[in-house]
């Protein structure tokens, strides 16, 4: 938590806030690790004095969006006090809402959009560094890192307004991307978790053909990384050939971050999804029978427009029956300028919450279930944290801070944060393992 600077006359610090996903952190050590590169004092989320904040916002759905307003408006309310000098503010919510922002929060000394970096450094008379693409400072733990691999999204779902924000989808190079998983690895990341707004999309506009396959298999050449993750591979056009490198090469984590949706044809119509219920049955079962063991993770949304109690209990049966690993559950959010949003939003809040509780219900169930299977296993786990009587880390099949984590008791054993261990699980309950390391 930022504490706000008493006055006297000191260099400049700066905190820089994130608010959403794993992607908007990125964007984040971006912008720190460009400031750092041009000498200015700066840290993620400091823990100590700063004199000018920078809030990098989430717009995605209604909760995201107060989040981020209720954080804007506090920092605003302190630079009106004379507490911090400065504020600025990028991000989606920035991006989507400037004009709008700008008369009802006015105590803010700029807003700037999601792909403004260069106009934010300029604040600080300072340089976008072409040469620190690739070095990014990373604020996780040091071994692991999120890396982006494209930006944008070229889907239309009707109900999503991230290419609103974000714009078109624009895949990074290649050899870029290569380049700073070697420079990640030699500061000692050893996991690497892609994202994108859509990463089976990887490549089309670059290299003209779906490319993530050849880049997984590039990747996984980098020495010194030993886990690569895959997140938000969206189902429509799932590409063949990274279902193979998945299977076949021992450092892509057998775990899969795929966001369906629905699983009612209707729905998944009105949500243009590009997919019916029975072909994303298909996909699901083609990858689980040629990746044995496979983890998946999903999302699910409910009380979307026209979503009938029919509906609803075809996504609940289609739950039950595929029994995912690790799945999120988000009520609709009547997001304008969106497709959707020219839809009445007719399910009404309190049955949107009913049903996510009833999904969430139902997984809980699954997962301790899933869980206690695993007890009596011993599984390759990294160490990430000291936190209270008990080293915490993952399995191949958990990402970070979303799915399952390892507990070992810190009174009876001595880990080292950021290396592997082969662990065996002793007990289970719905979403943590307690475990030992293997003698």
């Amino acid at each position: 938590m930022l504490k706000l600077k008493t006055k006297g006359k000191k260099k400049d610090k700066v905190s820089i806030v994130t608010l959403g996903c794993a992607k908007n952190l990125v964007d984040s050590e971006n912008i720190l690790t460009q400031l750092k590169g041009n000498g200015i004092n700066a840290e993620h989320e400091a823990s100590d004095r700063a004199n000018i904040v920078i809030v990098n916002t989430c717009g995605f759905i209604q909760n995201a969006k107060q989040e981020s307003i209720d954080a804007i408006l506090r920092f605003a309310e302190a630079r009106a006090n004379g507490l911090i000098d400065k504020l600025y503010v990028t991000g989606c919510l920035s991006q989507r809402y400037r004009e709008t922002l700008e008369k009802e929060i006015p105590d803010v000394d700029a807003y700037f959009g999601s792909n403004e970096l260069p106009l934010l450094l300029r604040k600080f008379k300072a340089d976008y560094k072409h040469e620190l693409v690739g070095e990014r400072i990373v604020s996780t733990a040091s071994h692991y890192a999120y890396m982006k691999i494209s930006e944008g999204c070229d889907r239309p779902c009707s109900f999503c307004a991230i290419p609103l924000m974000r714009g078109r989808h624009v895949s990074r190079p290649m050899d870029e991307l290569v380049a700073e998983a070697r420079s990640l690895a030699r500061r000692g990341v050893r996991e690497l978790l892609l994202i994108a707004q859509d990463s089976t999309y990887y490549g089309l506009d670059l290299y003209k053909k779906r490319n993530l396959a050849e880049l997984l298999l590039r990747l996984a050449e980098v020495e010194g990384i030993e886990w690569i993750r895959l997140h938000y591979a969206f189902p429509a056009g799932f590409p063949d050939d990274v279902i193979d490198v998945m299977a076949s090469q021992p450092k892509i984590c057998k775990y899969l971050d795929i966001p369906l949706q629905h699983a009612s044809d209707k729905i998944l119509g009105l949500m243009r999804r590009g997919l019916s219920r029975d072909k994303t049955q298909e996909l699901i079962d083609r990858i689980r029978d040629r990746i044995p063991g496979l983890a998946i993770r999903t999302t699910m949304i409910v009380g979307h427009p026209g979503e009938t109690k029919e509906d609803f209990e075809i996504l609940l049966e289609f739950v039950e029956r595929n029994r995912f690993e690790r799945l999120g559950v988000f009520t609709y959010s009547h997001e304008e300028d969106t497709h959707s949003y020219t839809m009445p939003d007719d399910v009404p809040a309190k049955v949107k919450q009913e049903r996510l509780a009833a999904v969430m219900e139902l997984q809980e169930q699954i997962s301790f279930d899933l869980n206690q299977k695993k007890i009596g296993q011993v599984l390759k786990t990294l160490i990430d944290r000291k936190e209270g009587d008990y080293f915490i880390g993952r399995t191949e099949f958990d990402s970070p801070e979303v799915d399952n984590e390892t507990l070992i008791r810190a009174d009876r054993h001595y880990l080292r944060i950021g290396d592997f261990y082969n662990i065996k699980i002793t007990e289970a309950s719905e979403f943590d393992l307690f475990s030992e390391p293997e003698t």
